[in-house]
């Protein structure tokens, strides 16, 4: 049997089949979870957010066009409910627990050293993510996290596909150099 796909969901939903968007949550909610925490910095208030998305969604239903891709126009209405958390908070950023990077744990039983060296490692990227400017943080979480493609990240910021790749090259540019600056400073002051 094949899925339905995203777009025909989202059709039916427009269309009055409400029940449908059950199974567009069960699709998406852990990608805009995980979207959400990365670019606010907070696991609690993401989970929120991601309810927000869900709610405006089923309430501007009847905005979604039958061009384009239905996870660029989720992930817009992603970034419209990150844009009024920031503006109802009047914060940039929190500090995230470094352990919500999603990464595959090693075949063989890690070090304690390495393991530390590790979670070292990542306590700096995280902060080193979130100290960019959050239109950075935002297109490299799209890119780097939610696996989109240039091209869909080029239509989500209305810019050119060429655009987007030169964003994402600028931000991944950008959090080396914040990285390499942030793992220096401990060595510079001993």
């Amino acid at each position: 049997m094949e899925e339905t796909s995203d777009h025909d969901l989202m059709l039916a939903v427009r269309a009055g089949e409400l029940s449908r968007l059950g199974d567009l949550f069960e699709r998406h909610h852990r990608p805009l979870y995980g979207f959400l925490a990365r670019l606010i910095g907070d696991r609690e208030a993401a989970e929120d957010l991601v309810q927000i998305v869900f709610q405006r969604i089923l309430k501007y239903r009847h905005t979604y066009r039958d061009e384009g891709k239905f996870s660029a126009w989720i992930y817009h209405m992603a970034r419209r409910v990150a844009a009024d958390h920031y503006r109802r908070s009047a914060r940039q950023g929190l500090a995230t627990d470094p352990t919500d990077f999603d990464h595959v744990s090693d075949e063989a039983a890690p070090t304690a050293d390495s393991s530390a060296s590790k979670q070292d490692d990542l306590d700096v990227m995280q902060r080193a993510l979130q100290s960019l400017p959050t239109e950075q943080r935002e297109v490299l979480i799209l890119h780097r996290f939610q696996h989109l493609p240039h091209q869909e990240i080029g239509k989500l910021l209305n810019i050119s596909t060429g655009a987007a790749k030169v964003r994402v090259h600028r931000a991944l540019a950008a959090l080396r150099d914040k990285f390499f600056q942030l793992t220096r400073r401990p060595s510079a002051s001993a």
